[in-house]
């Protein structure tokens, strides 16, 4: 078992308060060249140049892309307008060699979820492939010292929703310890692996300290430990933009409570 060692985010309020949307948060996966569709039959990977034109096209909206932990407080700060977060899923080695120079050159940060439980092998969740290797121990340093957010994405990438309760304990607690060992520092965000979470999930997520967690379509349970997120993909362009950004705003008109 795994004790926690820091201060536990504060409770969720228990009752609506005023209404306020989700803050629009963007979630890529792995940044690498290529041409063949086959090559990417999740649609999980962008080019270079599509993520530099992405990166452009907030700019030119007057958006600004941050980590989801500089996002949630800038927000509680008051200052929140325009930012929007930036998140990259599985931790893939491409994100230093092809994603973090882009984002240097935007001036963005962004939250990066890894798995500490799978250093320097590859994507083998991904049965139709193709395998992309994932970052060492030394890739998410130089990533966290570059001043991306680390956060966990799990121990090995599994669904948590049929995890019995003590390896759900080792995803996310364990997990989250691995990474102060890499960083020194405890992550402050969780995502779930598949976007695939319930309410005991989501409990135990809080439970293990951290103080986000970001899904991908949260439904009812949307909040700071299911904060939904817009999947980008090579197709999105300017057009295809705006319309996801129209549709995060139309779903949040019907929340009541986001903090």
């Amino acid at each position: 078992m795994f004790a926690d060692t820091d201060t536990a985010p504060p409770a969720a309020p228990d009752r609506p308060g005023r209404r306020t949307a989700a803050p629009w948060v963007l979630m890529y996966h792995s940044v690498h060249e290529f041409t063949d569709p086959a090559e990417d039959p999740y649609g999980i990977t962008v080019t270079p140049r599509t993520l530099d034109a992405q990166l452009g096209w907030l700019r030119s909206r007057g958006l600004h892309g941050v980590s989801v932990g500089e996002l949630r407080r800038a927000r509680k700060a008051g200052r929140g307008a325009g930012l929007v977060g930036l998140t990259f899923d599985d931790g893939y080695t491409d994100f230093l060699t092809q994603a973090l120079p882009l984002l240097q050159r935007h001036g963005c940060t962004a939250t990066l979820f890894v798995l500490p439980g799978r250093l320097g092998v590859d994507n083998v969740w991904d049965p139709l492939g193709p395998r992309k290797p994932l970052l060492s121990a030394e890739g998410i340093r130089s990533a966290a010292g570059a001043g991306m957010e680390i956060g966990s994405h799990g121990l090995v990438h599994r669904h948590l929703t049929t995890c019995a309760d003590d390896e759900l304990r080792q995803e996310l607690r364990g997990s989250r310890e691995l990474l102060r060992e890499l960083t020194g520092r405890l992550p402050e965000g969780f995502c779930y692996p598949y976007g695939s979470f319930d309410r005991r999930v989501l409990t135990a997520a809080r439970a293990a300290g951290y103080h986000y967690a970001c899904a991908i379509v949260p439904g009812r349970l949307s909040g700071p430990y299911a904060m939904p997120r817009t999947h980008v993909s090579q197709a999105d362009g300017p057009g295809r933009l705006r319309v996801k950004r129209l549709r995060h705003q139309v779903r949040e008109l019907s929340r009541t409570v986001f903090p």
